[in-house]
């Protein structure tokens, strides 16, 4: 009862009020494939020294075997982090710092989100960014939000090739809100097909992802120009900023938002997680932003100092004017995007972004070399999709056992494309790797 204080009578009362007749009622709504059938298969206490050797002998088990060659991407990329960005992390005045209650006593803090937002806008060629949010499908689920609450209107259209969990999360948002959830098919180019917005009326907001799941790049013109003919906002997602090292930004396509994951600007993978949600917009749009903005001021002396400019959010203002849910920010996240964004400057991001694509167009050529198809024609950064030969679960499963995973099998998010496979490339792969994937796939 240490960390479950609530007496059998406490409980019955909380349920009454809430309506329900026993604990499990209150979870109808998880879909039973989601919930544990059973109970958990915790091992019995350890003693202190007991317990001391089993955590020695897990620490020795490598989780993740060294050998083995990794081509997945799909929101989730293998960098190269800066030894300046790990070495500025570990101060403890930047690992151990919180969300600032009292913001304007912690001018640290402030500064560093002030440096995050003004690096994100410039990346996105936007006019403001905010903190930062959780990730990158909280960012385009809150974007789409934002879009109605901007144009009053109940519908939006969202792009079948923005990544799969962001769409999830942007449907799980809206499905008890009584908004229009639309979602625009693929054409044979690998890009968004436009033309199905002629099913919708009044859209709030039009939304893809460039470079999109597939790693084409989107005719951001197109989507900008048919935006705002229906006079819907136009929401660019992503999920590789470093992308915009080398593409034009959605700035300068006209984008009204601009949002996504930043987990490539020196964040780990680490196994999943954590992410960082950037997210961006234009001046006249900051009042109705999610989270939090951090501006600049100066005080009666003349002194610059950094301000908490704006805080939309529940734990700072009514509930009924808050803008979103959003109760944090992931500062340590933010605050590495912005190290790793200064370490390499504008010319090291263009040079990286540059031999992203030149490694991801190496790989492309040597597999058409070797008679494999490349499924779409359209211009890809870091990604794309490849064709496996004849039977392709044998060959994903040969790869596997030679310590290679050539990518992600795209059949469980488009059963049309039940034989094909995203691959990734970053700088993290040598020329000697990429050639060793192509023998290994051809022979």
């Amino acid at each position: 009862m240490r960390y479950l204080p609530h007496t059998d009578d406490d409980v019955a009362a909380m349920l009454d009020v809430a309506g329900v007749a026993s604990i499990d009622d209150l979870f109808e709504t998880v879909p039973l494939d989601c919930r544990r059938a059973r109970e958990l298969e915790l091992p019995g206490p350890l003693t202190e020294w007991e317990l001391t050797d089993h955590m020695s002998t897990l620490a020795g088990t490598p989780i993740a075997p060294p050998q083995y060659t990794v081509y997945l991407g799909a929101g989730s990329y293998d960098h190269v982090r800066p030894a300046s960005v790990s070495y500025l992390l570990g101060r403890s005045e930047f690992s151990t710092a919180y969300t600032p209650y009292q913001p304007e006593m912690s001018q640290g803090t402030l500064q560093a989100m002030y440096e995050y937002q003004t690096l994100a806008a410039r990346l996105l060629g936007m006019e403001v960014a905010n903190a930062s949010l959780y990730d990158g499908a909280s960012a385009l689920a809150e974007a789409l939000l934002m879009a109605l609450r901007v144009t009053k209107r109940k519908n939006v259209a969202v792009s079948g090739l923005i990544h799969p969990f962001y769409r999830q999360v942007a449907k799980t948002y809206l499905q008890s809100t009584g908004y229009g959830f639309f979602e625009m098919p693929y054409g044979a180019d690998g890009r968004t097909d436009l033309s199905s917005l002629d099913q919708m009326e009044d859209p709030a907001a039009v939304a893809v992802q460039s470079p999109n799941f597939f790693g084409c790049i989107e005719d951001l013109c197109a989507v900008e120009r048919t935006s705002h003919e229906l006079g819907a906002l136009f929401v660019t997602g992503f999920t590789e900023p470093l992308a915009y090292g080398l593409l034009k930004s959605p700035g300068s396509f006209g984008a009204d938002i601009a949002c996504g994951e930043g987990q490539s600007l020196g964040i780990p993978r680490s196994f999943g997680g954590p992410g960082l949600g950037i997210f961006t917009t234009l001046t006249k749009y900051v009042r109705s932003m999610p989270g939090r903005l951090v501006g600049q001021a100066r005080d009666l002396d003349g002194t610059r100092g950094f301000v908490l400019t704006l805080a939309t959010r529940e734990q700072h203002i009514r509930r009924e004017r808050a803008t979103s849910n959003i109760c944090t920010n992931n500062s340590l996240c933010a605050l590495t995007a912005a190290m790793y964004l200064a370490s390499l400057g504008g010319t090291g991001i263009r040079e990286l972004a540059r031999l992203n694509y030149d490694k991801c167009e190496y790989l492309k050529s040597r597999f058409r070399e070797i008679g494999c198809t490349i499924r779409f024609d359209s211009p890809t950064f870091n990604e794309f999709v490849i064709r496996l030969p004849d039977n392709a679960s044998s060959t994903y499963d040969r790869l596997m056992d030679k310590g290679i995973v050539p990518g992600l099998p795209l059949g469980r998010f488009y059963p049309e494309l039940e034989d094909h496979c995203l691959v990734c490339v970053t700088e993290t792969k040598s020329k000697a790797d990429l050639d060793v994937l192509v023998g290994e796939i051809s022979s």
